[in-house]
């Protein structure tokens, strides 16, 4: 048995629960050479193989970024397969998130509703504030990457909600969700808001590309930590994590 599979939160016939760990990748593409969660699966399951759309993804509905832990649900067979894909489809999955984002954020609760696109380096993407198009650079508007998002409409919908859960002197501590699921929805959106959100050297300002460097979490911070669905039996399944031990030691004390 491979040591290195992740945590195995639930697991039955039809689907198992991990808290995958920052610094593993859900499967493979661009520059990822190293070992990925889809090898881990085959691995220990080699008949996930056939459970899916692609042999690549096996039994795998969703994602999180490599530098992102926490909750993810696993098919293991068709059927399961096709029942989560369809409430991820229909928006019926709760995800819930806890993230650090740089600076005060001055609301208690909001929503960011900002259209998102591959930004012009193609690695990355770009959000675009509907209707306050300073708001993107009203801190650093030199450093800030708009990802030339000229033509906002050709860019997808992309809506996630916050709630502060804690204020320190340099960071806010967020309980995050998203109505969608857009490539590094969470991440580009506080930085478009003007908070990256702390250890992110992808979605970052000069000033807290530093900041990273100097802190060495290693990773970002942000991690998926409800997770709820229906099964195939009918029933709501729903799952939660503490935060990461190395994100709880980063907390400030006060």
């Amino acid at each position: 048995m491979n040591n290195n599979f992740p945590d195995i939160i639930f697991e039955d016939d039809d689907y198992l629960v991990i808290n995958k760990p920052a610094g593993l990748a859900v499967h493979g593409g661009g520059n990822i050479k190293e070992e990925t969660l889809a090898d881990l699966l085959i691995a220990r399951y080699p008949k996930i193989i056939k459970v899916g759309d692609d042999e690549a993804r096996p039994g795998i509905v969703h994602r999180l970024d490599k530098e992102v832990s926490g909750l993810m649900v696993i098919a293991k067979n068709n059927d399961s397969f096709a029942n989560l894909k369809e409430q991820f489809k229909k928006r019926d999955i709760n995800k819930q998130y806890l993230a650090l984002a740089y600076g005060k954020i001055a609301n208690d609760d909001g929503e960011i509703n900002f259209p998102i696109k591959r930004s012009s380096e193609g690695y990355k993407m770009a959000a675009m504030p509907l209707n306050a198009v300073d708001l993107l650079t009203r801190r650093s508007p030199k450093s800030r990457d708009t990802g030339n998002i000229s033509g906002v409409f050709k860019a997808k919908e992309a809506i996630t909600l916050f709630k502060v859960k804690k204020r320190f002197v340099n960071y806010t501590l967020l309980e995050v969700k998203i109505k969608t699921g857009r490539t590094h929805q969470i991440r580009v959106h506080f930085f478009a808001l003007g908070h990256p959100l702390v250890g992110d050297n992808l979605y970052c300002t000069k000033k807290t590309k530093l900041k990273n460097e100097k802190l060495k979490l290693g990773r970002v911070f942000l991690m998926a930590s409800q997770l709820s669905f229906t099964d195939l039996q009918g029933e709501k399944r729903e799952f939660s994590l503490t935060l990461a031990p190395e994100l709880q030691a980063f907390l400030p004390k006060n």
